[in-house]
């Protein structure tokens, strides 16, 4: 019973996960592109300039044909309108079911455990605990940047600080709810509450101590209204994403617990009144 259980909160978790993710597309695709867009035209511009002022070192037929092999090499292999489309829709559906799934197995174990709330809390409380960990901390630390902004050189060294980040964020999340459950029976729900919060709020501050800064994520003279609006952007399509998931996965969850609830209130009087063999 209880494997059949966190099947269905499984199925469930991803299909409000694809619903969240609908609704995050929505955002991203009308908050999120203009600053896209507008990122990339700087650098277009900054690209152009930068080939206005260098001179080229073949003359003649040598020059044009060097250009043309920069300019096929340069071509996208996904055109702008596609990116902004179909691939930001499938990148995102695709993450909300994956991270609405987890969520659901993450749900399955704080539910009862956590203290006494109903499904629908426990939802919400796991959506805002996985907002919070698995993005708006490491958010603080790293925020995000447009694409083509920061130095080509050091994307690899930057989104392993970002996971590491996120890694971090979330064991000191699962210590803090550790402690706190530990603490309680001395303190009290509340006193271990803030004691649990307290404590977590120095390590992640160790943690950002600790950990180097990018400092090549932004290219100087990028323009900081363009950037300030996609981090804000960044951060409303995570938020849209997870509060959705919340709300849909908390009703679909209750739905599934309660009417597994009276199958096994019916089932318990049956088995007692069936007379006994023999």
């Amino acid at each position: 019973m209880y494997a059949s259980t966190v099947r269905g909160l499984l199925v469930r978790g991803m299909l409000a996960g694809l619903i969240a993710g609908l609704f995050a597309f929505a955002v991203a695709y009308v908050v999120g592109e203009p600053p896209v867009r507008g990122s990339i035209a700087v650098e277009e511009a900054q690209a152009a300039k930068d080939a206005a002022g260098a001179p080229s070192a073949h003359a003649g037929h040598g020059g044009d044909a060097a250009s043309g092999e920069a300019a096929a090499e340069e071509e996208e292999l996904v055109s702008r309108p596609v990116q902004s489309t179909f691939g930001l829709a499938t990148g995102v559906l695709v993450y909300g079911v994956a991270l609405g799934g987890i969520a659901s197995l993450a749900f399955s174990f704080a539910l009862g455990r956590v203290g006494g709330f109903s499904p629908r809390a426990t939802a919400a409380l796991t959506g805002a605990g996985a907002f919070a960990l698995v993005y708006l901390v490491p958010f603080l630390k790293y925020p995000a940047t447009p694409p083509a902004v920061g130095n080509p050189d050091t994307i690899g060294q930057r989104t392993t600080l970002f996971f590491l980040m996120i890694l971090l964020s979330v064991l000191l999340g699962v210590g803090a709810i550790i402690l706190g459950r530990r603490l309680a029976p001395r303190l009290g729900n509340w006193n271990a509450t803030l004691a649990a919060a307290g404590g977590f709020i120095v390590a992640t501050a160790l943690a950002f101590a600790v950990l180097p800064d990018n400092s090549d994520a932004v290219q100087p003279g990028f323009p900081a209204a363009l950037l300030w609006e996609f981090r804000v952007a960044s951060l409303a399509v995570q938020l849209v994403l997870w509060a959705v998931f919340a709300i849909v996965f908390g009703v679909l969850a209750q739905r599934l617990l309660a009417a597994r609830a009276e199958g096994t209130e019916a089932t318990a009087p049956a088995q007692q009144e069936a007379p006994a063999l023999g």
